[in-house]
């Protein structure tokens, strides 16, 4: 067996035009080749310039420099507060950025993904990817009906090519080829005097597939935007939730979102745990937290038991209930300088402050007291909880999240809380505009540090608050994402996809055998890839190795089944444009 390449004098005729036929489509891409004594053509109309910007509009190169703009449109939305999210920190953003904020509002960035710009890029990106797959679709599937080309004409012409001589007939040789090649997973028919195969189907198939989920995905994306909605809701033990609007903390929706749609269920929180590392490098880092609690489904619904952990929600219908937050609440109640009680035993949620769940919070009393003139005012306390205090003289941090030596520390205020103007109140800090200090006799503000079961007894008769003892509480954010199922599915498809059209080559193998004018068949063996790699000749001798074995050299032919490296002179991209 020998090996052949192309004489370096050898001029392309007309004849080796099959060969580009046989070997350039080897991709469902829309060609771009024009000849190159192309005439000049006259000036486009109307229907001319509407084509050329949809083609430009469904290329390649367009689809990935959008999403490439989607990318990048998107990171405001990341850096500046948004409308949608958080309206508290966009109305902070204004008052103290007087000369942006206006810049910001014309260009939409406080609403970034639904300003006009953004939707913009988000449909052409859409349509792009759209016109791109459809037509490249039907391609595919028309070569997936179809069968591998001919031969061309000059197997030696090919980037990979070997050749031998043998004693078997050229039909038996053929029907050995189609054996080998179906049992390599090729796709072979005999035609023309030869055998053609074609492998490789998969690229084609993966790169479909992920511009498909790309769409999936962007779909998927819409939807979830459009119709999602999440709400907050800070519970203590022993309280309950209905999953209405009223009962949210704060709550947040897509544009196209109704909150009839609201899933009707309902959950109580029976007992909250925690527990946290008692020693070491890692002392009092939580290890587990967990919300026991009992749910129901609709307004009659059965109660079930069940536990929430963090990163373990509770799923219920299409809503997901998260466990997100955990803190104390002390127990006080407070009287008035009758002794008649005001606030009976009333848990007070605090705010964390550090890893140690040093807290603090506000405690209002609106039905408070009478002073020395006969007014009516309430009561207003600061409060700093630390769940494991240090003792006298240390500071007012908490040194263990777990309540081993609770205290609850209080300033103490009097006058107007300013919960009567109607206006929307920050219910863990106090507006202290119309409020005055209560003072000890050293003139200085009138504080406590209480533990359980002490009393702190107000100046000038105006009452008392005892501290009876402390409840914990579970911050937990519902949350329903539709569309969530469908991105994720998405992005798999499109992650195989992706790796099926970059590791997945496309190739054809042609194998001819023909008599010789001396009785031997001359057995002639060519494969041909989408581009220049080393596996297609290496694939091909692999074959012509096998084959070699069915059908042997003849006795004056003993050269090894293998093509020869250096007889690779013509590339796959040669080839195309010869």
């Amino acid at each position: 067996m020998s090996t052949s390449r192309t004489a370096p004098d050898e001029t392309p005729k007309a004849d080796d035009r099959d060969l580009d036929a046989a070997g350039s489509r080897l991709s469902t891409a829309p060609g771009e080749d024009a000849p190159a004594n192309a005439p000049t053509l006259p000036a486009l109309g109307v229907v001319g310039w509407t084509r050329w910007f949809w083609r430009q509009l469904t290329s390649m190169r367009v689809a990935l420099l959008l999403l490439l703009l989607l990318s990048l449109a998107a990171i405001p939305g990341s850096l500046i507060p948004q409308t949608g999210i958080d309206a508290v920190q966009v109305d902070d953003f204004r008052e103290r950025h007087e000369t942006l904020s206006p810049l910001y509002d014309t260009l939409g960035l406080f609403n970034v993904y639904s300003s006009v710009w953004f939707s913009a890029i988000y449909i052409l990106l859409f349509v792009s990817l759209i016109g791109c797959i459809v037509p490249r679709t039907w391609q595919f599937v028309g070569q997936l009906r179809g069968r591998p080309p001919g031969a061309p004409r000059r197997l030696t012409r090919l980037p990979a090519y070997t050749t031998w001589r043998t004693e078997t007939a050229p039909e038996l040789v053929h029907q050995h080829a189609l054996a080998v090649l179906r049992k390599r997973r090729f796709r072979v028919h005999a035609t023309g005097g030869s055998v053609a195969a074609e492998k490789g189907y998969l690229r084609e198939a993966g790169n479909l597939a992920f511009h498909i989920a790309l769409i999936v995905m962007l779909i998927a994306f819409a939807w979830g935007q459009l119709f999602r909605y999440e709400g907050n809701k800070l519970i203590l033990e022993g309280d309950g939730f209905a999953n209405t609007i009223t009962q949210y903390d704060d709550f947040k929706s897509g544009n196209l979102f109704d909150q009839d749609e609201l899933d009707a269920f309902s959950f109580h929180l029976k007992d909250f745990r925690g527990t946290y590392e008692p020693t070491g490098p890692n002392r009092g880092t939580p290890r587990t937290y967990e919300a026991h609690v009992t749910y129901s489904v609709g307004a009659y619904g059965e109660e079930k038991p069940a536990t929430i952990k963090v990163n373990k929600p509770l799923e219920i219908d299409g809503t997901k209930v998260y466990l997100v937050s955990h803190g104390y609440a002390p127990v006080v109640t407070v009287r008035d300088g009758k002794g008649d009680v005001v606030k009976d035993r009333e848990a007070v949620a605090l705010l964390p402050l550090d890893g140690n769940v040093t807290s603090s919070g506000a405690i209002k009393v609106m039905d408070g007291y009478r002073n020395a003139k006969g007014e009516r005012e309430q009561l207003g306390f600061q409060a700093f909880f630390l769940p494991t205090y240090g003792g006298k003289g240390s500071t007012m941090l908490s040194t263990f999240p777990a309540l081993i030596n609770p205290m609850l520390a209080l300033n103490a205020y009097h006058g107007d809380l300013g919960v009567d103007a109607g206006l929307l109140q920050n219910i863990y800090q106090l507006d202290k505009t119309k409020l005055k200090e209560f003072k000890d006799s050293d003139g200085e503000l009138f504080k406590r540090q209480l533990m359980p079961g002490e009393t702190m007894t107000l100046p000038d008769g105006a009452g008392s608050v005892t501290f009876e003892g402390v409840k914990e509480w579970a911050g937990f954010q519902m949350a329903q994402q539709p569309g969530s199922g469908w991105a994720l599915a998405g992005s798999v498809a499109a992650i195989l996809g992706l790796a099926g059209s970059l590791f997945v080559q496309r190739r054809r193998v042609w194998v001819r055998a023909v008599r010789g004018e001396d009785g031997i068949t001359v057995v002639e063996m060519a494969g041909l890839g989408r581009s220049e790699s080393a596996k297609v000749p290496e694939e091909l001798g692999d074959l012509a190795a096998v084959l070699h074995e069915r059908a042997p050299g003849a006795p004056d032919d003993d050269t090894p089944a293998s093509p020869d490296p250096d007889s690779h002179a013509v590339s796959a991209e040669g080839a195309e444009q010869q």
